[in-house]
């Protein structure tokens, strides 16, 4: 399929590539889409989206697929590399009036082979639990809107739990439910609770316990994705101002920000032991921000257009320690740390969050992530110890700068102070106003952030600061506020606009909140692909291949080196799309 020919080859879609593991081939026989095969036109539809799952049934064959398509939903066995697709026999089907989904999530927790929970967000606000395998559709949040009237952007599980979840909107909120409790037949009412630069945090105030539990307010415009670090107490957000903040989940504390070199964040992704998290968007850049130093440690220039989705590859990322005594476990090992479908890895995490807290370096350490964009290529990437380490020789001027960045904090962090996911302890915040409900209960948990939303807090959160309350007036244009309408109460919508300032791009460039590019490695893909015909909108890494997924509703299966099976000729001659070269 790929050619010789100059210019004509820059446009032919590839269907393997090289890099020092060895060949990728991309399967056929593999392809998953709607039944009919027929390219879908994405012409103002949503992105495709792509959830799995595995059911740890005893057949080996356990892994679940399910992926929006303009207005309808399936649900397929995913045969990976072993077998090809059957799409004339999905698990379930569904297709939407009036509304379109925009993005799901399995709960990998509680999934068996008699029962799944999936998540379904929509365009106009509201969530649906379903369970594809028993065909059943158990509850519908926020049917009647009165939470949220604008498009859901992304719903996760809360890890670790088998009823909360958070949903994000393209209105800037977040809210947290319990899918045990109803939303209620009015506008929740809600109380401020927690108070930061540019976020804000309010309960819901109701005589009996509804959804949402807890809504967040977060930056400017919509919240476009987040992410929950590997052991499930950080959240990274970002959103269409350009902004990444890392709260604690469990404190709801600002961890630290980052700011785009320009033009919204879009995506969001955590290293395996949650010591790197890496940011695509509308600079068409792929940004690396170290967690522990808070701060931007490099960034990779290899798209043309935005990019759409960032992933990390568990099973290419290797760490190996130096002292023994310090990490352990095998590949395998830290492998499953991020293994969908598997119960987390207790073990290595603690292990991993032992090297966080040590100060010792590693012997030797790779961190292997990818990036897809709307340019239609994949660029895979590599994060080596001559970025992560920037005392060792680059250049003098880019050591020069990163020593500078580690030694003074980030604008919008919350302290000087860094935290590591082991080991928490947010500073409090500046004490101007004391709001007159005083808490009086401790929060150490998940569950406990839930409680909070009941009870009147935390006792940390009896102090908030309302500065800012000026600039208010100046933002009742912005777009954001008219999908804020539906909340009835005035001092609410105040409290929400207390915290909206606005950042000069200007004043954030070369400063630890957004370094010049000439300040930070700039680092060049390994490979990069054009792999698709239409904008790609999914990159997952599971253990045997890579699944992309592109807007006319396909979704590729690559084969990794060496873990390609022999399949029948027939299987390649019926397989769609032509064949491996």
């Amino acid at each position: 399929m790929a050619t010789e020919g100059g210019g004509k080859e820059m446009n032919e879609i590839k269907t393997q590539f090289t890099t020092r593991e060895g060949l990728y081939k991309l399967l056929p026989h593999s392809e998953y889409s709607r039944p009919n095969r027929v390219p879908f036109n994405s012409q103002g539809s949503n992105p495709v989206r792509v959830s799995f799952v595995n059911l740890n049934d005893q057949s080996g064959n356990g892994d679940r697929l399910c992926f929006n398509v303009g207005r309808e939903l399936y649900f397929y066995i995913y045969k990976g590399v072993r077998k090809a697709a059957d799409l004339s026999k999905p698990i379930d089907k569904r297709i939407y009036k009036g509304t379109q989904p925009t993005c799901h999530d399995f709960n990998h927790l509680t999934a068996t082979a008699e029962s799944v929970s999936l998540l379904v967000g929509f365009s106009a606000g509201q969530v649906q639990l379903i369970d594809p395998i028993k065909k059943e559709t158990s509850k519908l949040f926020n049917e009647e809107r009165l939470i949220d009237k604008s498009r859901v952007t992304c719903v996760k599980w809360v890890p670790g739990s088998e009823s909360l979840f958070l949903v994000a909107h393209s209105s800037g909120n977040m809210y947290l439910y319990n899918v045990e409790h109803t939303c209620g037949t009015t506008a929740p009412h809600y109380q401020l609770l927690k108070q930061g630069e540019s976020f804000a945090v309010h309960t819901c105030k109701s005589k009996s316990t509804r959804n949402p539990l807890l809504k967040w307010t977060v930056g400017e415009g919509a919240l476009n994705e987040f992410a929950f670090s590997p052991d499930g107490k950080f959240l990274a957000c970002v959103s269409q101002d350009g902004f990444l903040r890392v709260f604690n989940f469990d404190s709801v504390e600002l961890h630290g920000t980052m700011k785009s070199y320009f033009g919204g964040l879009l995506c969001v992704c955590w290293s395996p032991d949650g010591k790197y998290i890496v940011t695509g968007g509308e600079d068409d850049l792929v940004t690396v921000w170290s967690f522990l130093d808070c701060r931007v440690i490099a960034r990779g220039h290899g798209h043309k257009s935005w990019v759409s989705v960032v992933a990390f590859d568990p099973y290419t990322t290797s760490v190996e320690e130096s002292d023994p005594m310090e990490f352990s476990g095998s590949d395998e090992d830290f492998q499953d740390l991020l293994h969908f479908g598997r119960d987390r890895a207790n073990s290595t995490q603690s292990r991993l969050s032992k090297r966080n807290s040590t100060e010792s370096r590693p012997v030797s350490v790779t961190y292997r992530f990818g990036s897809v964009g709307q340019d239609t290529q994949l660029c895979l990437w590599d994060l080596t110890e001559d970025i992560l380490f920037p005392h060792q020789p680059l250049s003098r001027a880019r050591t020069h700068t990163n020593v500078m960045n580690a030694t003074s904090p980030p604008a919008g962090s919350t302290g000087n102070s860094v935290t590591t996911p082991s080991n928490s302890a947010p500073p409090p915040l500046p004490r101007s106003n004391s709001l007159p409900h005083s808490a009086v209960s401790n929060a150490g948990s998940k569950s406990s952030v839930a409680d909070g939303a009941v009870a009147s807090g935390v006792s940390k959160f009896a102090t908030l600061s309302l500065h800012d309350r000026k600039d208010r007036h100046h933002e009742k244009d912005h777009k954001r506020n008219h999908s804020m309408g539906h909340i009835s109460s005035k001092s609410s919508d105040k409290l929400n606009l207390v915290t909206k300032t606005k950042t000069d791009p200007a004043k954030t460039l070369g400063t630890p909140l957004c370094p010049r590019m000439e300040d930070v490695p700039l680092l060049e893909p390994l490979i990069c692909k054009k792999i698709a015909h239409e904008r790609l909108t999914v990159l997952i890494f599971l253990e045997d291949c890579i699944v992309t997924a592109c807007q006319e509703g396909f979704i590729c299966t690559w084969g990794r080196p060496g873990k390609v099976g022999l399949l029948s000729s027939q299987n390649q001659a019926n397989s769609p799309g032509g064949t491996v070269v």
